[in-house]
């Protein structure tokens, strides 16, 4: 008998919500911090909805009826077929199932296989992007499918209780020495204050500095702003703001010099690990004094006082990155066909992440890629 004998799919998230919110919050369950039910609500009442996703919610069910897995999937129409992916699309850096502990154990290749093929009544194929090989302590089931490795990995590292010896392990005591000293040209500015959201109106003060300087940043790169998508505001907005005074969805944080906003960061917590999804920092001559990186050391220290375990960064290499967050993270993709017109949308999909990774990972050519993006981008203003 398959480990989930029976498989549920739902197309709205009401129905699902007493389930989701269960195996959410059983303490041992497998989780990121990006598949909370309010996120994924948020993001798909303002996000995908416009983007023509409805949501594809499988959940399994262990022989005793228990729920064993949910897999938050949303599904659109291209051309005559359809296609499913994970809930949360750019703004999620990990995509997974939520697992019972027990089940993600022993769970075999059969079974993912049998599972996956319930959904082929609603879906061609499946697109599933940035799953994690492992998440605390054990494999993902996922990948026991067929899969690729993803274009980037992501990148964390392990918090202590003492931050201080974290620090100091961390950053050499010359490059300390340098950081201060950038403290003292900031603080001309105005008196340093690292400050969490803890009123809507403090969310939405930190938001609105976020939006302006990641604007200008994305037009410095010659890059689309992800940010400034139809309903991406509103959904952000939302999350930041959702139990704000117990537990908010998205955690929304500023580094002020005096009134100005120099930085920003916001990020999700589950299971003793902090996620960063979005930071920004002023573009003005704040900048000089590496606002970005005096909040981040901020931001550690207070994941260190909470008892957090992990602190993450995301998906992409970045030199910042590298002071708390040397270790990779392996990334995979999986390209799923569930009918005959599924496997040509998973193999061009296949390949065409294949192209990506290739491209990311040859320095010639990812050099290439970010200079014909800033001449775009002045080429446009001229």
């Amino acid at each position: 008998m398959p480990t989930m004998p029976t498989v549920r799919l739902y197309d709205g998230f009401e129905a699902v919500e007493p389930v989701w919110r269960w195996i959410e919050t059983q303490p041992a369950n497998l989780l990121t911090p990006y598949q909370r039910f309010d996120l994924l609500r948020a993001w798909q009442r303002h996000v995908g909805s416009r983007k023509g996703l409805t949501p594809l919610i499988a959940v399994g069910f262990d022989a005793g009826g228990a729920p064993a897995c949910l897999l938050p999937l949303g599904r659109r129409r291209i051309c005559a077929t359809q296609q499913a992916e994970f809930l949360g699309g750019k703004h999620a850096n990990f995509n997974s199932a939520i697992w019972r502990r027990d089940i993600a154990a022993r769970i075999s290749a059969d079974d993912m296989q049998d599972f996956i093929k319930r959904l082929a009544p609603k879906a061609d194929a499946l697109i599933l992007l940035n799953q994690p090989r492992h998440w605390d302590g054990l494999a993902n089931p996922l990948a026991l499918l067929p899969h690729s490795p993803s274009a980037d990995p992501a990148f964390c590292g392990a918090l202590t209780p003492d931050f201080n010896a974290l620090l100091a392990a961390r950053i050499s005591a010359n490059k300390r020495k340098k950081l201060r000293n950038r403290e003292r040209a900031l603080a001309q500015h105005g008196p340093l204050v690292f400050r969490q959201a803890k009123t809507p109106a403090e969310a939405a003060a930190i938001l609105a500095a976020f939006h302006e300087q990641k604007a200008q940043r994305m037009h410095e790169l010659g890059v689309d702003n992800a940010f400034a998508e139809p309903g991406v505001a509103d959904f952000i907005a939302e999350a930041a703001t959702h139990a704000l005074d117990t537990n908010p969805v998205i955690e929304t944080y500023a580094l002020f010099a005096g009134e100005r906003v120099a930085a920003t960061s916001a990020g999700i917590v589950a299971n003793g690990r902090f996620s960063t999804m979005f930071n920004s920092i002023a573009r003005d001559e704040l900048a000089h004094a590496s606002p970005g990186q005096l909040l981040l050391i901020r931001l550690v220290e207070s994941a260190c006082a909470r008892g957090l375990n992990v602190f993450d960064l995301g998906v992409g290499e970045a030199a910042y990155k590298e002071v708390f967050c040397n270790e990779p993270q392996p990334l995979f993709d999986s390209f799923l066909p569930l009918s005959a017109a599924g496997r040509m949308i998973a193999a061009a999909h296949r390949a065409a992440y294949a192209a990506k990774r290739t491209i990311k990972r040859t320095p010639i050519l990812w050099s290439a890629v970010c200079t014909t993006r800033r001449w775009r981008n002045h080429g446009s203003e001229r």
